[in-house]
């Protein structure tokens, strides 16, 4: 399977890259605004993996080269450049499914907090944003991308997963699983969304107030 990351190029996209590319045979492209960057990343990510004896496929290019051919879509962009991104690549998507990992937050003096959008959350701008064809999946929304990002690291983390479309929420479910350390839990449909990317200000927030929970993930038991 071919797994495009939009916005690749950040700590998000760094750590599934490297995930994906040390844990699963799929091939993954980074994408960017510009093509360069997204190879450059693609480059550092493959060198990276080789240092640890592992060949991975991994390609880089710009967005909408990057979606082109992907049959997973996975949008590692900030919540505030979600909608343009879905925009920019929306004619050459296809017979994708389109994954929203992004979390709207606000900081005060208080710490950070769950600030979704008018349609009450960002996975579900992405349904907007998407074509009515695109099934959008919400995942990987309360991953820490500093451990993530580091392959010494053991994760023992849950994904809860959310869909309308049960063939896309199952596709993304198995993508998660075949990742070392990470499992997949089905969290119902996407009017769940809200519920599952308001953990993450939480997790942050419990990470910077509390010795030893840096990089916190979530474990149901």
């Amino acid at each position: 399977m071919e797994v495009a990351l939009l916005g690749g190029t950040g700590d998000i996209g760094e750590g599934l890259a490297l995930r994906f590319g040390r844990d699963t045979d799929h091939t993954v492209v980074v994408g960017s605004r510009e093509a360069e960057r997204g190879r450059e990343a693609a480059s550092e990510y493959t060198a990276a993996l080789a240092d640890r004896g592992v060949d991975a496929t991994i390609e880089g290019a710009e967005n909408d080269g990057a979606a082109a051919g992907a049959e997973v879509v996975v949008l590692a962009v900030p919540a505030y450049h979600l909608a343009d991104t879905v925009e920019s690549v929306d004619d050459v998507l296809g017979d994708t499914v389109l994954v929203s990992p992004a979390v709207g937050m606000q900081r005060d003096e208080g710490g950070l907090h769950y600030n979704p959008p008018g349609v009450g959350s960002v996975t579900a701008l992405a349904a907007k944003a998407a074509p009515d064809d695109v099934p959008v999946v919400g995942a990987f929304h309360n991953l820490a991308a500093g451990r993530l990002g580091n392959l010494d690291a053991d994760l023992g983390w849950d994904v809860p997963v959310v869909s309308d479309d049960s063939d896309a929420k199952t596709t993304v479910m198995g993508l998660a699983d075949d990742v070392d350390g990470l499992r997949a839990l089905d969290a119902g449909t996407l009017a769940s969304a809200p519920e599952v990317e308001s953990l993450t200000p939480l997790l942050i927030n419990l990470a910077a107030n509390n010795e030893g929970l840096h990089d916190l993930g979530v474990s149901f038991r």
